[in-house]
């Protein structure tokens, strides 16, 4: 097991987790769509806000907790929905699920998951919150929905930017395919890394465990994702968002919205919060940065919903520029992913406890002290994008 007092930043768990992973495994985790624009876009995008820091504020003990979705939490963090997590740590979904129990912040569990509902309700005590993706079978949805409802789960999230899965080029050069199986040109790349090759051998290959039941009819693809995103329905649209409103009596939240005119599209179908998200970049290559989609947004929803940003986090400090820019709070998923396949439970918590640490300094060091304090006057904004505003508001 790595040595986690020797990590000291979220990047460090990916370079970790490259040494230990299959490269066909890592690659389908890191890569993004295409050329990877979007993807390094996200991470650019906090490097273009700076910090015009207050002095002699008095912040020697800031407190990062907030409520999100009405609830308590211990900084504005979620942990972002995840899917085939088992193929890196076999109990991963677990494990990041306690992870963010033990550090007071919600967990979300991918329709994708290699975990069933049930399982993640009795391992974790905590927040825990169901990403859906619409899928062509009604029956099994409402289903879904039902089973996280039974679950304990308090907060539904609608990922809304999946059509059909993007080009994943990593994917396709190492034919990485769903249902997973070896093939020639992969096999040697699995064989290179015995422990992990051990473990499938010992316990199986994972499954998407929320999805048994569903016809496979047409889940082949050259990818991971579009195998897998046959289940999912290409032509649902916003009447179907207002149809699954009207089945889930708690939180709702609109995932991969960008544009200003569908959040208010969304609001209108009743959600209750939006995540700005351009799914890590592994969806629409050249797509706006998620960061930088988040102000028009704002401008549009107003005070209407809770707004969360999703991509590009990998420090405290990215936590805190998005609160000053006036997002409720921030999704982080493949650094606890990799802290995972690392180190399992402790590696999760120990990416989580860093990003915690980095918050508090940061707040620390800009004179905030609360999370409340982490307004728009503590940057100094050198030149973020504009988010795109050239879709109007849809008539009344």
């Amino acid at each position: 097991m790595a040595r986690l007092d020797r990590t000291f930043a979220l990047d460090d768990f990916e370079a970790l987790a490259k040494r230990r992973l299959p490269g066909p495994i890592f690659d389908f985790y890191a890569g993004g769509a295409d050329d990877e624009h979007t993807l390094a876009l996200n991470r650019n995008a906090f490097r273009q806000v700076g910090w015009s820091p207050r002095a002699l504020a008095g912040g020697a003990s800031p407190d990062a907790s907030t409520l999100l979705l009405g609830r308590a939490v211990a900084m504005p963090v979620a942990v972002a929905p995840m899917g085939a997590v088992g193929y890196g740590c076999l109990d991963g979904d677990r494990a990041i699920a306690r992870a963010a129990a033990q550090a007071g912040i919600p967990y979300i569990l991918s329709t994708t998951a290699t975990t069933t509902i049930e399982a993640i309700g009795e391992a974790s005590a905590g927040a825990k919150w169901f990403q859906l993706y619409p899928l062509r079978q009604r029956d099994h949805m409402w289903r879904l929905l039902a089973r996280a409802l039974a679950a304990g789960f308090e907060a539904l999230v609608v990922t809304v930017d999946v059509p059909v899965g993007g080009k994943r080029e990593r994917d396709l050069r190492n034919d990485c395919a769903m249902p997973f199986r070896f093939t020639a040109r992969n096999v040697a790349a699995f064989a290179a890394r015995p422990r992990w090759a051990l473990g499938m051998l010992r316990h199986g290959v994972p499954a998407m465990a929320n999805l048994a039941g569903l016809d496979p009819a047409g889940a082949r693809g050259s990818t991971l994702a579009p195998s897998v995103g046959a289940e999912f329905d290409p032509a649902f649209d916003w009447s179907g968002l207002a149809e699954i409103r009207r089945r889930w009596p708690g939180p709702l939240l609109v995932k991969g919205v960008l544009r200003p005119d569908d959040a208010l599209r969304a609001l209108r179908a009743g959600c209750d919060g939006l995540v700005v998200s351009n799914h890590g970049g592994r969806q629409l290559e050249t797509g706006v940065p998620a960061l930088a989609a988040l102000a028009a947004v704002l401008r549009a929803v107003g005070d209407k919903a809770q707004v969360f940003l999703d991509g590009g986090v990998r420090r405290g400090a990215d936590v805190a520029k998005a609160r000053c820019l006036g997002a409720a709070g921030v999704l982080v998923g493949r650094p606890l992913l990799f802290g995972a396949c690392v180190a399992g439970q402790a590696g999760a918590a120990r990416v989580l406890d860093i990003l915690h640490d980095e918050l508090i300094r940061t707040m620390r060091l800009c004179g905030a002290a609360n999370a409340a304090a982490l307004t728009s006057e503590l940057l100094w904004n050198a030149g973020i994008p504009a988010a795109p505003s050239n879709g109007q508001p849809p008539p009344t």
